[in-house]
């Protein structure tokens, strides 16, 4: 524990001082296999839970939290669960710009005390960066550059 928090699980494994973990899967399955504990076990603690997923697969997402016993629908009422598409994460305006995604995690994880919330548990799905997107040379910068920002807090991001 650091300073009397509960630890954080992640695939059989407690996260120390590292809190941005890139995770590869070799199918949807393996997956929510191994996200679904983590992502329940921060709604159950009362953390808010921020996902960026495909557009396309937007309503599998859904169901698949559903069917773990997380009820999407009242998450998302109270605040607690918000999932945004590419398009309104990485992808605004059609490109990937690093300053400005940058800007949204740092509102993101700012935003969750502020909200009431002592977490905020962060799953963003990259795939859109096997796509030929106007700026998408840029992203080993970005995640180099992520590992600067995200040391200044606490929250977990995959």
């Amino acid at each position: 524990m650091v300073n009397g928090e509960q630890p954080i699980h992640f695939a059989n494994a407690t996260l120390g001082t590292q809190r941005h973990i890139c995770a590869f899967f070799h199918s949807p399955d393996e997956e929510y296999r191994t996200l679904l504990p983590f992502i329940r076990e921060g709604l159950e603690r009362g953390e808010k839970a921020f996902h960026i997923v495909d557009p396309q697969l937007m309503e599998d997402h859904f169901h698949r939290l559903q069917d773990a016993g997380i009820e999407t629908e009242k998450a998302r009422e109270r605040g607690q669960l918000v999932v945004k598409r590419w398009q309104d994460a990485y992808l605004r305006d059609g490109h990937f710009d690093q300053d400005r995604m940058l800007a949204l995690i740092e509102e993101v994880l700012t935003a969750g005390p502020k909200e009431g919330y002592a977490l905020t548990r962060l799953v963003a799905h990259m795939e859109w960066a096997l796509e030929d997107f106007p700026g998408v040379n840029d992203l080993v910068e970005y995640e180099t550059r992520l590992n600067f920002v995200l040391p200044k807090y606490k929250d977990p991001v995959i």
